[in-house]
């Protein structure tokens, strides 16, 4: 079955993302949908550094409290490239020579209209202190072996699924697993 729009109307809306109610027929026939829809693309960067460790960040975020994840954030409506050298900067005060693009992804697409574009970055050095850290609250930035940033996703520790999703991308991009 098709799923049919019947009406459609925004509830909310701000600068980064807005919220609408769609009155719909679908499978168990006819319903209200809710859907959000960010405005624009985000981006996650695998930083993997010559000693096969990847950059992760540790951070509070509002609605999870503490969370380790790879560096990301919103495209900004910038090319999805740019944004993510902007986004490793901002976060790590690092830059990468080489950038691979290794996967694009939805966001809990049963409620959201969200695409995610997942990078590579190799060939890193340092290029400044980051002031993001005080912005956006980061309390730490790591190198983990990836084969340990696996375990952490399989023992819990790192629980956001798009940094789960992006380690994944980079596992099979590299050949650790099929």
């Amino acid at each position: 079955m098709t799923w049919q729009t019947n009406d459609s109307r925004v509830v909310y809306e701000n600068p980064w993302i807005s919220v609408r109610e769609d009155a719909v027929t679908g499978p168990a026939g006819d319903g209200i949908y809710g859907v959000v829809t960010l405005r624009n693309a985000a981006v996650f960067v695998v930083a993997l550094d010559a000693e096969d460790r990847v950059c992760l960040i540790t951070l509070d975020r509002y609605t999870v409290g503490r969370s380790v994840e790879v560096p990301a954030g919103g495209s900004d409506g910038e090319d999805p490239l740019v944004a993510a050298q902007r986004e490793l900067l901002e976060e790590t005060g690092m830059r990468a020579e080489e950038w691979t693009e290794i996967g694009t992804m939805n966001a809990l697409n049963g409620v959201t209209i969200a695409p995610e574009h997942v990078f590579l970055a190799r060939g890193l050095s340092k290029a400044h202190q980051s002031a993001a850290h005080d912005d956006e609250g980061i309390e730490e930035v790591s190198w983990v072996p990836l084969s340990d940033a696996l375990g952490m996703v399989a023992d819990g520790r790192i629980r956001d699924g798009e940094t789960v999703a992006a380690l994944a991308y980079a596992g099979i991009h590299l050949g650790r697993f099929a």
